[in-house]
């Protein structure tokens, strides 16, 4: 099962691998762990054993990813007590032209890791009293979401994922000659509105395209513009851009996306993300994803320049739905990686070609993002190097199991279906969950990726087996609903649920 935020166990691999297997490495810390000055006040101390020496835990993790996970390039930078403590970059940023990733210079595709510039344009236009986040998003727009019931979408609820509506498909192309304006396509693609707003998640990349139109209207500037106007700049972000396609030094200095074929890495084209541009179309450097993490763990401030009050930073790593209260649910446009020991938030980002991870731990002054390319196994290997990091920073330890009495509830075994995907197109059973229980305190989850098996740890929760490298994170479920609608939600997909199809 492939989850933004994995389930998988990670081996490091050793020193001289890391040189065999062609690793590039350029970009020397800007500090160890042992020179950093004791952390600003209000930001709480991280282990110095775990901190020490993570450049090279990195180094190991991201050894093994190009051997084993598919990886052709990959970016990783840490920012830890107000400073970049490291970037790194890894393996080819152009496999056929022999041209290794640049920590410095390279570019990368965030994916949906860009959902959170736009949620901060947003919230500054909230700032200017221009937008009210519960109001009616028909306030703000110059064509008409229909009503459900009588109840509207609140600009509250697209930054919750909780619209109510049918997820969007065939956003990405690689055709260079067919551009597509996202307003246009706002206005011709509305989905179907399924249930009421602000009671479900179901991750919409619509919705946040629409908070984005929110801003060009309200701000009179194009999405784009704005943007680089208002936060890029201000940030000495001068390597990130939503606009496509890229052009000069950008365009030198892009990575390629790339497919495994035969055992080979094939380039693709450019991806083309321009329909839904405020949910994705963004390309940047570590450089400048490391300074919109450092101004967000600065309260929205970056040296001089401040582009949030601290007041609006905290609304968005703040809860705000969960689709089973037991589980990590959404801040507000954020999701929640893990709810304390410290909490941390994040987003995950998936192009056709990309796959990308932006995590902080506010209370730690502590963050990372990495994205890497190359064939499917590049997502898993991402995946992997995220919980390392937070396995080894923020170990944690296996639930107790529970052992189920004689007349404890049992979940509806059977076919479950994620809530998020377009309802306009037939569904494909082979996506589906297929959950059986062997007996009473087990369960089996198969998909087309495989078989996983989790251990009872409440009376409807339950515990991945394996997956997770010592230290964690561990990957849970809970069975909720009702026994005419049974559902379920895992702890590493807080944007989704899944539903009952068929016993």
């Amino acid at each position: 099962m492939t989850r933004r935020l994995g389930l998988r166990t990670v081996t490091v691999g050793a020193r001289a691998f890391l040189l065999a297997a062609a690793l590039t490495s350029a970009g020397v810390p800007a500090a160890s762990a042992a020179q950093a000055p004791p952390a600003a006040a209000g930001i709480a101390a991280i282990d110095p054993v775990r901190l020490t020496g993570l450049a090279d835990f990195v180094d190991g993790v991201m050894a093994e990813q190009i051997a084993a996970r598919e990886v052709a390039g990959a970016v990783v930078t840490v920012v830890h007590d107000g400073r970049i403590l490291f970037s790194r970059g890894y393996g080819y940023a152009d496999v056929e032209a022999r041209r290794r990733v640049d920590p410095e210079r390279t570019l990368f595709r965030p994916g949906s890791v860009s959902k959170l510039f736009t949620w901060v344009a947003l919230m500054q236009q909230v700032e200017r009293g221009r937008v009210d986040l519960d109001a009616d998003v028909n306030t703000y727009l110059d064509f008409t979401i229909p009503p459900l019931d009588g109840r509207p979408i609140r600009v509250r609820d697209l930054m919750q994922h909780t619209p109510g509506m049918s997820d969007a498909s065939g956003i990405i192309t690689r055709e260079a000659d067919a551009p597509r304006d996202y307003r246009e396509w706002l206005k011709t693609h509305i989905p179907a509105r399924l249930w009421p707003a602000g009671g479900e998640i179901s991750y919409s990349n619509y919705g946040v395209t629409l908070a984005g139109y929110i801003v060009e209207r309200v701000s009179s500037e194009p999405f784009a513009d704005y943007v680089e106007t208002h936060l890029f700049a201000p940030l000495g972000m001068r390597a990130s851009t939503f606009r496509e396609p890229l052009t000069g030094a950008l365009a030198e200095n892009m990575a390629r996306g790339y497919e495994l074929v035969d055992g080979r890495f094939v380039a693709q084209p450019f991806e083309h993300i321009g329909a839904v541009m405020p949910a994705g179309s963004s390309s940047a450097t570590a450089p400048d994803m490391a300074r919109f993490m450092l101004a967000l763990l600065g309260g929205g401030q970056l040296g001089s320049a401040r582009i949030l009050e601290p007041a609006s930073v905290a609304l968005l790593t703040r809860n705000s739905i969960a689709n089973t209260p037991s589980l990590p649910g959404m801040a507000h446009g954020f999701y929640v990686i893990q709810e304390a020991g410290p909490r941390v938030v994040g987003h995950g980002g998936n192009t056709g070609d990309f796959h990308s991870n932006l995590v902080i731990a506010p209370e730690h002054g502590f963050g990372f993002f990495v994205s890497t390319t190359g064939g499917r196994g590049s997502g898993t290997g991402r995946t992997d190097l995220t919980n390392a990091i937070l396995g080894r920073l923020f170990p944690q330890a296996p639930a107790p199991r529970w052992t189920a009495s004689g007349d404890a509830p049992q979940p509806v075994m059977g076919a479950y279906r994620a809530n998020r995907r377009d309802y306009s197109r037939p569904p494909r059973p082979e996506y589906d969950l297929r959950i059986s229980m062997p007996d009473p305190n087990r369960l089996l989850i198969e998909n087309m990726e495989g078989k996983t098996a989790w251990e009872r740890i409440g009376p409807m929760r339950f515990e991945q087996v394996t997956g997770a490298r010592e230290g964690g994170p561990y990957n849970r479920l809970e069975f909720f609903g009702t026994a005419d609608d049974p559902r379920l939600a895992f702890s590493f997909e807080p944007y989704q649920s899944y539903r009952l199809v068929r016993p």
